[in-house]
């Protein structure tokens, strides 16, 4: 059965980057080394793995990746610090009275 990864990498400018790959150890490898010049963690390396998700059906991966690509920095944060609980409430919005 063929694995896919969902991933968020954290970059030297304390950025955040989502990913999508089958084949996780040759994606960092290829972030880490800048193999494609174009890509957002270029010029943002040295990266760290920060979170990862396994999934065998690619059309759920490709789902939450996108998802979690709109998420804001506190809510991927929660996410990669396993702060469960706190996910929901990170998707509201807070207005001033």
């Amino acid at each position: 059965m063929k694995i896919y990864y969902v991933y968020i990498l954290k970059c030297s400018d304390d950025t955040y980057y989502t990913g999508f790959t089958s084949n996780l150890e040759k994606r960092l490898i290829e972030h880490q080394s800048g193999k494609h010049k174009d890509c957002y963690t270029y010029s943002r390396r040295p990266i760290h793995l920060a979170f990862y998700a396994e999934f065998t059906d690619p059309n759920i991966a490709i789902a939450t990746e996108k998802q979690i690509k709109k998420w804001s920095k506190a809510k991927k944060e929660a996410l990669i610090n396993g702060e469960f609980d706190n996910l929901p409430n990170l998707a509201k919005k807070k207005f001033n009275s």
